[in-house]
């Protein structure tokens, strides 16, 4: 696997598109994004202290076991956070959060040919030592919920060791926290429920008025309550 560090990029996804169709696997870390992207078109805070990289993989699997893909790079970040003793939990479908507030976001930019995914770009931004002042109602670093907070080389180190190994949806599941509680669904329309469970194809169960329904993450987003 190719590993490349760069001290600043626009953002990671959309530098290791160079690499594409090389039929290797290649990791892409930068010390700071000028223009990190989220999910959804936003904006992702990406200043000198978090772990900022985009991995470069060639599944060969169905469209439909797209989550999958999701589901590890989450796994993958929660074990890393596990591993220094912190407890991350996973709010649907893979933000990952230390207590009440966002510290991990992930991106996943798929490629499809002939309903296959031949190339998968996971894009991650961990937040480990960085200023998040501006934040600080919504998201918090490592460095805030541990004594002793590990150095960024480490955290992602050990993050890209995770990436590389195999995880399962049990594992997922494991992580995954908040259900039980009332959510605001926000889509088309808005409305709130319970959330239930996930389901293997990663939709959302979640109980509205005693009806089940299922959620796309690709449709709807929940807001916690």
């Amino acid at each position: 696997m190719r590993i490349e560090f760069l001290k600043s990029v626009d953002s990671t996804n959309n530098y290791i598109q160079k690499y594409r169709g090389g039929g290797e696997n290649v990791i892409v870390c930068a010390e700071r994004q000028s223009a990190g992207r989220g999910t959804k078109g936003r904006t992702f805070l990406s200043d000198a202290g978090g772990v900022y990289l985009s991995a470069l993989f060639y599944p060969d699997l169905e469209a439909g076991q797209a989550f999958r893909l999701m589901a590890h790079a989450a796994v993958s970040v929660c074990k890393t956070l596990e591993g220094f003793g912190a407890h991350p939990a996973i709010k649907w479908a893979n933000d990952v959060f230390l207590g009440e507030k966002k510290c991990c976001g992930i991106l996943i930019e798929n490629f499809l040919k002939e309903n296959k995914i031949y190339e998968s770009v996971i894009g991650i931004g961990l937040n480990v030592k960085n200023d998040l002042s501006s934040l600080s109602d919504i998201a918090c670093s490592l460095r805030e919920v541990l004594k002793n907070c590990p150095t960024v080389e480490e955290v992602r180190g050990k993050l890209t060791e995770n990436l590389t190994q195999k995880s399962t949806f049990e594992e997922y599941l494991s992580f995954v926290g908040f259900l039980g509680r009332r959510v605001q669904v926000l889509g088309k329309e808005r409305y709130f429920a319970t959330a239930k469970r996930v389901l293997l194809s990663g939709e959302l169960e979640v109980e509205k008025d005693g009806e089940l329904i299922k959620l796309s993450s690709g449709e709807i987003s929940v807001r916690l309550t």
